[in-house]
């Protein structure tokens, strides 16, 4: 019996942690999986089963019998698997309050979903104390039982940290993930309720199996939202991905919606926003026409937005483009035309593949900062100093940089940054969105060779109008210099603060965010 004991102790403490894992992209549907969602996520996980270790050892100490923990863990496993099913339709009012940014109801949605959380975890929690009681045969050895059911349920909790994340949820999605470890445990319950005599109990947790059955049967179909002009939707180990069709344009969206990561339309390449501004990057220089432009890279390729406008642009460039999540490669293959035969995709974290690059680059555009998506390792002057070294004499860096009004901190803190390394830095603000472009060359130029190189190209008939327009746009558009202030290194990148401080801002001051 010891050893199914340590088993069950095995079993809770790997559903503990994928409980936690699930909820965090349970809830990053909807509400993101910033640092900020995930602090609320694991303070309150935490404290639940603080909840459970404080109850349980009491309730032991009152019951110290396999029948009364069985119990307890069949109903932990048991409202562990409605979770989800109870949460629905609050996720999805908490949706469409995102697409109209209605932050009461966004926030009372996010803790009703945080409450739900409260009964499993702590039941859960209560079964270690429960098992060190059981367990307990002399005092003499109460540290080494404490000790082993405590590595034990931290060995599950390694497998529930991974097992989740890379493989159930990108495959069988965060619902049926729940469901799997809610009869798993349900069914370790069951057995030990079995072996430890209550037989005739165990007809009647039977009901709760029957029940999850019927929910998976019955429940939980029509996808994870319903928002208007939906033709597409799936969760990756990265990330949830929209693709919506308004007016025979389709656009991308990730995780809570807020914000579009490309846009796709085979009448046009026009789309405003932030993408078309990536080809501006090297007409700094003076003298400089779209056949010079012969190799770029894109750190943030996403569904192929910038890669095909810059490929009707510069009539004989080659394209690397960097991503982290195939699931999107495959939805830019499939959904936005991300065909090019000049468009080589490479699969991975973004500083990493460029460091390993063997290509020299005209143009780095790094398409990769959203607030509160900021990878702090890509804002850094090591990751500039990798930029550096992948451009032609030459070359040129982009990156897009988001901003709430009234709030440049982050736009000073890159150019700063970036600054450190490159001698000429020129920032933009696009008309009608929250974003800017921060435009840095390799070698000295000066913002009148912009000038020049817009009224020499406006006169050639070759010129793409995307690529005139982008010039345009960025020269009638520059901002004073930014001013300065720390540079933003490997060991010191306060992105978080930053972006924490900027989003809780806007919410607590109800902005309207418009931003690409």
């Amino acid at each position: 019996m010891r050893r199914y004991l340590y088993f069950t102790v095995f079993a809770s403490g790997m559903t503990s942690l994928a409980a936690e894992f699930s909820a965090s992209r349970l809830l990053g549907n909807v509400f993101g999986t910033s640092n900020l969602v995930w602090a609320a996520i694991i303070g309150l996980i935490l404290i639940y089963l603080t909840a459970g270790y404080f109850i349980g050892g009491r309730w032991a100490d009152r019951s110290p019998h396999p029948k009364t923990m069985y119990g307890i863990l069949a109903w932990g496993a048991f409202t562990l698997g409605l979770v989800p099913y109870i949460a629905q339709p609050v996720l999805r009012a908490a949706a469409d309050a995102f697409d109209g940014l209605q932050v009461g109801v966004l926030l009372g949605s996010f803790a009703a979903v945080l409450v739900l959380f409260s009964v499993p975890v702590t039941l859960l929690g209560m079964i270690s104390p429960f098992a060190i009681r059981l367990s307990m045969e002399d005092a003499k050895r109460a540290g080494n039982v404490s000790g082993n059911v405590y590595a034990i349920s931290t060995l599950g909790s390694f497998i529930g940290t991974y097992l989740p994340v890379l493989v159930m949820i990108p495959t069988i999605g965060t619902t049926r993930t729940f469901l799997v470890f809610s009869v798993f445990l349900l069914c370790v319950a069951l057995a030990g309720l079995a072996l430890s005599g209550a037989r005739k109990t165990v007809l009647f947790y039977l009901l709760m199996v029957i029940a999850l059955a019927a929910l998976a049967l019955l429940g939980g179909h029509g996808g994870i939202k319903k928002t208007s002009g939906q033709i597409y939707e799936a969760e990756s180990a990265y990330n949830y991905i929209q693709v919506l069709e308004v007016d025979g344009t389709r656009y991308l969206r990730l995780n809570e919606g807020q914000g579009v990561h490309s846009v796709y339309n085979p009448a046009t390449l026009e789309y405003g926003g932030p993408w078309q501004q990536f080809l501006v990057g090297p007409f700094f220089y003076a003298d400089r026409t779209p056949k010079d432009v012969t190799r770029i890279a894109i750190v943030g390729l996403a569904a192929g937005t910038t890669a095909r406008q810059a490929a009707a642009a510069f009539p004989n460039v080659i394209i690397d483009g960097f991503e982290i999540d195939p699931a999107i490669v495959r939805v830019g293959r499939d959904y936005f035309d991300m065909n090019l035969p000049n468009l080589n995709i490479i699969l991975g974290d973004g500083r990493w593949g460029l460091a390993n690059s063997r290509e020299s680059y005209d143009l780095i555009g790094v398409d990769a900062y959203r607030p509160p998506y900021i990878p702090w390792h890509m804002t850094t002057q090591e990751f500039f100093q990798i930029a550096a070294h992948h451009l032609t004499n030459q070359g040129a860096l982009v990156i897009n940089v988001a901003r709430v009004p009234g709030d440049r901190r982050l736009i000073e803190g890159l150019a700063t940054t970036i600054g450190a390394i490159f001698p000429s830095i020129y920032v933009m603000d696009i008309p009608g969105t929250f974003n800017s472009m921060i435009y840095a060359t390799l070698r000295p130029t000066d913002a009148a060779n912009l000038e020049r190189n817009l009224l020499t190209l406006s006169l050639d008939s070759t010129t793409h109008p995307l690529l005139q327009k982008s010039l345009s746009l960025a020269w009638y558009n520059l901002q004073p210099a930014p001013q300065r202030t720390i540079v933003f290194t490997d060991d010191l990148a306060p992105i978080e603060w930053i972006t924490n401080d900027m989003v809780l801002n806007f919410v607590l001051n109800g902005e309207i965010d418009t931003l690409q």
